[in-house]
């Protein structure tokens, strides 16, 4: 796991090394172990490394025998050991015991044919000097992070967008539709990114990028091709079992301990399970909740999952002073905006494993494989009703998370004239679904294509890699993805309840009576904090930070502020406002600052 950054350069100019140490400098938290750079020909890489395989032999950038090649990684292959079984063969052995080389390797046996060979989790960026070019590569499911940027002389790219701030020539400008995204759906999902100019490189997607500075889009994997199939429960069981098997043996390859994050739940008590079945041992396990709030939490059923499995389990419980003074942080880790609550107490969580480990195990991506969330099966009469106020995606993601009141009120002009944007990419995502497909099986897609990746998997990267953790998240096994996402509906649910296969092949792996328990999800107390004069308090610093007067009409501030305090709504759009102001100061204003993980949030707004 590593941070890399690097450009491509117009014909006829070289890389400037002090341009590139000033990206790896802003990335520095993501590799503490070790820094590389590269410069050949109109080329310049950069590796910030955390070193979890190939300890002692992994230093990046990475080149081929012949020098022709040059590669920066960021993630983990999986299945390093098999791909290098096959390349050594056909005379390409290894060099380094790192699994990033096989992406090197692979590239020079098989082309981008070698991207369909990879499982894992990855970013890179690989210089073919052979031909000329430039190429971004991104995992299947964007589990890794990767962003681009074209300047004036050059397309320049990054793990992180703060590191992309480093080189641009002029102040950043803030991209008004994805702004909008943000407060309406909790994250800006699609290509765009809040700073104008600066976009993803999609997941499962190559980007080549030739001498001219043209960019060839090279799509090597979709979800789109998985097929609907006809299976019964003992055929899906035994395949779901070899399929879990396969992947947790490959997520468990590494040279540093690891440990796992148990919220109590589904999800992270099977990786729990079949951590002890291969043979983990006493690993090392963390879970969090609250003092002083009504909110209940899983601390209980965390403990209990960790006993039986012989953990050495750590349980937090934090007090909500604690937790909040988390948010100027966690703003910075994230580069882009996120209105999930749950990125405060994993701040904590990836802090205190990051103290003691560098590789943790999640559950995220089970519900979304396995169809777990609620809003997968809603009521027909639901899902009728908001398809005709709201048609384009038969009824799903129809609303935004701002109430109309508060978004007529308090939204300035630019945000108002770009209201066709909320909904555009779930719009995209479903109009490309095939038409066998089911309801079902369309929403666990567009949440694969925008809300997976672009939100819930930006916490699990950028969160932990703010403390330099790495996240392994088995359930996203491009192969885990397809067979669930492949599964006829009534297997995904039954009786109103989600991931019914899951659920009826972990059974008996686990604590008797743990699936009986409802389940909670890893909520945050905010209605518990944000209120009285901490509320007003927010609402006056809100009306004097320079972005919010920008973007939004300040006059409805005390408006807003008084909803909240008496409990008629507010809580999402306040607490919007108060991450747009920190993020605003962060990377519009002052570009480069960095708070503590422990700060006073109404410092910073």
């Amino acid at each position: 796991m590593c941070g890399i950054a690097g450009f491509i350069l117009a014909q006829g100019r070289r890389p400037e090394p002090e341009l590139l140490d000033r990206m790896a400098e802003r990335l520095a938290h993501r590799g503490p172990d070790d820094r590389g750079r590269y410069c050949a020909g109109p080329v310049g890489l950069v590796q910030t490394r955390l070193s979890i395989i190939g300890l002692e032999s992994g230093h990046q950038p990475l080149l081929s025998a012949d020098g022709q090649l040059a590669l920066v990684a960021n993630g983990e292959v999986y299945n390093y050991i098999e791909l290098n079984a096959e390349l050594s063969a056909l005379g390409r052995p290894p060099r380094t015991g790192s699994d990033s080389e096989t992406i090197l390797n692979a590239y020079a046996a098989y082309g981008l044919d070698a991207l369909d060979r990879l499982r894992g989790m990855f970013a890179f960026a690989l210089h073919d000097a052979h031909t000329g070019r430039l190429i971004l590569g991104r995992d299947r499911l964007g589990i890794k992070p990767l962003f681009y940027v074209r300047l004036p002389d050059r397309i320049a790219f990054a793990s992180e967008i703060k590191a992309l701030l480093a080189i641009l020539p002029e102040s950043p400008r803030i991209q008004p539709s994805a702004l909008r995204r943000f407060l309406q759906n909790q994250f800006a999902g699609g290509e765009e990114t809040l700073i104008d100019g600066i976009r993803r490189v999609p997941p499962g997607t190559a980007l080549l990028i030739d001498a001219d500075l043209n960019i060839h889009p090279h799509r090597y994997w979709s979800a789109l091709n998985v097929k609907p199939r006809r299976i019964d429960f003992d055929e899906a069981r035994a395949q779901l079992d070899a399929l879990m098997d396969d992947a947790m043996r490959e997520h468990q390859r590494s040279d540093v301990p690891f440990g796992l994050f148990l919220s109590g739940g589904l999800d992270s008590a099977v990786l729990a399970a079949k951590l002890a079945e291969q043979g983990a041992g006493h690993i090392k396990s963390y879970s969090i909740g609250y003092r002083g709030t009504s909110m209940a939490h899983e601390l209980d059923e965390a403990a209990c999952v960790a006993a039986h499995f012989g953990f050495d389990h750590r349980p937090l419980e934090l007090d909500l002073p604690k937790v909040f003074g988390r948010l100027p942080h966690t703003v910075w880790c994230a580069d882009e905006l996120m209105r999930d609550y749950a990125c405060l107490p994993t701040s904590i969580l990836a802090e205190t494993a990051g103290a003691e480990l560098k590789v943790v195990f999640s559950g995220e991506g089970g519900d979304e494989a396995f169809a777990g969330y609620g809003r997968y099966r809603p009521p027909l009469a639901e899902r009728l009703l908001k398809s005709l106020l709201h048609p384009g995606s038969g009824g799903f993601r129809t609303r935004g998370q701002w109430a109309g009141r508060w978004t007529r009120r308090l939204m300035g002009p630019a945000l108002r004239a770009v209201a066709d944007a909320d909904r555009a990419p779930v719009l995209s995502a479903w109009r490309e679904t095939p038409r066998n497909w089911s309801d079902m099986q369309r929403r666990q897609y567009t949440d694969l294509v925008t809300a997976l990746p672009d939100n819930l998997l930006v916490k699990t990267d950028r969160l932990l890699m703010g403390f330099g953790l790495e996240g392994r998240v088995p359930f996203l096994d491009h192969r885990i993805v397809e067979f669930g996402l492949s599964l006829p509906d009534d297997l995904k649910v039954r009786r109103h309840q989600g991931k019914w296969l899951v659920r009826r092949w972990a059974e008996p792996k686990l604590p008797p009576g743990h699936l009986e328990r409802p389940k909670r999800g890893f909520h945050v107390p905010v209605g518990d904090w944000l209120r009285g004069d901490l509320a007003a308090e927010v609402g006056q610093r809100l009306a004097r930070n320079t972005g919010v007067r920008d973007w939004f009409e300040v006059s409805a501030i005390p408006e807003l502020v008084a909803a909240r305090q008496s409990g008629r709504g507010g809580g999402r759009e306040l607490f919007g406002l108060m991450q747009f102001a920190i993020w605003h100061r962060l990377f519009i204003e002052q570009p480069g600052l960095k708070p503590s993980p422990d700060e006073e949030p109404l410092d910073w707004i």
